[in-house]
């Protein structure tokens, strides 16, 4: 029996496996008046790799959150500790606004909405 591997999906599985650990990274982000992670805070829309570049389509609570900056610098720190991605754009959007829903049940949980 020949097994025969196709190299498009060894390229798709090393991007899925590059954005598994980048969303595992992004779970030691933290807004400063938080104590949920950005990702289980439901902030983090998307995340894709193209390349040595990672794209992270997020949120913030409010948008003149005053620790943006500061949260946006942090993804951009974590994403860049995965081996083989040499650069991070980090999109902010508020379509759709963020809110409570999107949180996960273990944010839920640890803010007290359940």
């Amino acid at each position: 029996m020949h097994w025969h591997t196709s190299k498009s999906l060894l390229k798709k599985n090393k991007m899925d496996n590059k954005i598994d650990l980048i969303i595992e990274n992004l779970k030691e982000v933290f807004d400063p008046e938080i104590p949920v992670n950005i990702y289980d805070l439901g902030l983090v829309y998307s995340v894709d790799v193209e390349g040595t570049t990672a794209t992270v389509l997020m949120t913030l609570t409010a948008p003149g959150c005053p620790a943006a900056d500061m949260i946006v610098a942090d993804v951009e720190y974590m994403t860049k500790k995965i081996e083989g991605i040499e650069e991070c754009k980090v999109d902010i959007t508020f379509d759709p606004a963020w809110d409570k829903s999107m949180m996960s049940e273990e944010a839920r949980l640890e803010l007290g909405f359940m």
